[in-house]
């Protein structure tokens, strides 16, 4: 074989499925590790289906994803056009020639009988297929028809009897029956190449040698094979991916409300993480590592490590991988990631960021998070003195009032409001009063956030919320122990 040539074909339907990213990161790995071409087609034939501006959310995903393209759309190439929608004289080309061939026909069948055999079939309760009413048309009928105008498609003309059997990566050999193929739709009424035929003609013209996509098309391989094989051409390696299942055993799918890759970035996931967490969604390096960057998995990708199993999308692993890629930012990329989540709550104060990007940075899995980490900040929320009993730290109101009104001393005289300075002050009080850290630093933090968990404990919170306003809120919780 010669050089290694992969492609993804999305349709234009406004959606990155977690599933089309998926074969797409694998046919650019496939390609990449191979020092191949990764060349992305746009499959724009259906029109009722497209959606505007959904091109542009195709590139952008891949953009922001670092899954570049060698050719396509937007950058061109040898094989061009890259959207099928411009490829239509191609397709008639070889359709004609198909025909021509004795592979493909005429079919005149109107959707009313057309309908009626689906409700056949569902009378019946089995799969509807074509009856093959037109397959055996006269070449005068034909004629006859297309001269009064009548409305066509061009359907496959597939074999009747024998088998056809092909070899995917993953699944290994299959065989089926021709006999339980059906005369699928080439060219529909518009004139337009279904998916079923132009992703063969395409493949071929665009010398892609690696077909990869989702196991849903493993029946219809079988017909793209008959294609190929009507025209001459060689028949690209299949590479079938399985099945992403949901964790309660159903299909990931945009019509149940799974999320897309635009739903996990824009809730906070990082890029890195969600491309990594994809990838193990049906491959396994065959090592016990499981963060990699994307250098890497071109590094160590292939198509042996692939499953035929279906993969179970988790969600707690993905935020579990994406806090991991969170702690492994530093504190200046973390603060840039995490500022437009830092500015949603806070509205009415003066913060450091930098403070509370070392307050959250180890503390947070996804950032869409972090607001309700910080919605005490802005404004102190009214609470019940019940929150400064807690067993474990041997505090209850009685001791927290004692407390509270010895930290207020200590904390006013502070001129230098920094970690440190709190710190000190604060376990040097501990340790004047022979007490817990506990019993001194648990009702700080009551009375400075009104929670009873908080990203951070007291002296992390007097730091991030000031001076001025960590006596006033000591004050009101004074205030609200004395008045009970």
């Amino acid at each position: 074989m010669g050089e290694v040539r992969t492609r993804f074909a999305p349709s234009p339907t406004g959606y990155m499925h977690i599933g089309n990213l998926r074969t797409a990161l694998y046919a650019y790995l496939i390609a990449k590790s191979n020092d191949g071409k990764f060349i992305l087609r746009i499959e724009d034939t259906d029109q009722d289906r497209y959606v505007e501006g959904a091109i542009d959310v195709i590139y952008n995903t891949l953009k922001i994803v670092g899954i570049e393209h060698d050719e396509g759309p937007d950058i061109g190439g040898d094989y061009g056009p890259y959207i099928q929608s411009e490829r239509k004289e191609i397709y008639q080309k070889y359709i004609k020639e198909l025909i021509d061939k004795g592979d493909a026909y005429y079919c005149f069948c109107s959707k009313e009988r057309l309908e009626n055999l689906r409700q056949e079939s569902k009378n019946k309760k089995i799969p509807f297929r074509y009856d093959g009413h037109c397959r055996n048309l006269t070449k005068a009928e034909v004629e006859e028809k297309l001269a009064a105008g009548e409305k066509y498609v061009i359907r496959q003309k597939v074999p009747q009897t024998g088998t056809t059997t092909f070899k995917d990566e993953v699944f290994g050999k299959i065989t089926v029956e021709n006999s339980s193929l059906d005369d699928s739709i080439l060219i529909k009424s518009d004139g337009m190449p279904t998916y079923n035929f132009a992703n063969v003609v395409d493949d071929h013209l665009m010398a892609i040698t690696h077909v990869v996509r989702g196991s849903e098309y493993l029946s219809s391989t079988p017909k793209y094979n008959l294609l190929y094989k009507a025209f001459g051409w060689e028949i690209p390696i299949y590479v079938h991916l399985p099945l992403i299942l949901r964790e309660d055993g159903k299909k990931l799918s945009k019509r149940e409300g799974d999320a897309s890759f635009e739903d996990l970035y824009r809730k906070g996931f990082l890029k890195e993480a969600i491309i990594n967490y994809i990838a193990l969604l049906g491959w396994s390096p065959g090592t016990e590592q499981e963060l990699f960057t994307l250098d890497e998995l071109i590094e160590n990708f292939s198509i042996d490590g692939l499953s035929k199993s279906p993969a179970i999308f988790d969600m707690e692993k993905l935020r579990w991988m994406n806090g991991e890629y969170i702690r492994k930012l530093s504190l200046d990329e973390f603060k840039e990631v995490a500022t437009p989540y830092f500015k949603k709550p806070i509205k009415k104060r003066d913060v450091d960021y930098d403070v509370l990007s070392r307050l959250l940075h180890t503390r947070t899995e996804v950032l869409s998070e972090i607001p309700e980490q910080l919605d005490f900040v802005d404004e102190l929320p009214d609470y019940d003195i019940e929150l400064y009993t807690h067993k474990r730290m041997k505090t209850n109101p009685e001791n927290a009032l004692i407390h509270l009104k010895e930290a207020y001393k200590v904390l006013e005289e502070l001129e230098d409001w920094s970690f440190d300075s709190i710190h000190d002050s604060l376990m040097d009080l501990v340790k004047k009063l022979g007490v817990k850290n506990g019993q001194v630093l648990w009702p700080v933090r009551v009375a400075l956030s009104g929670k009873q968990y908080t990203p951070g404990g007291a002296i992390e919170l007097a730091e991030l919320l000031g001076k001025e306003e960590t006596l006033k809120r000591i004050k009101i919780g004074i205030e609200k122990l004395s008045s009970r």
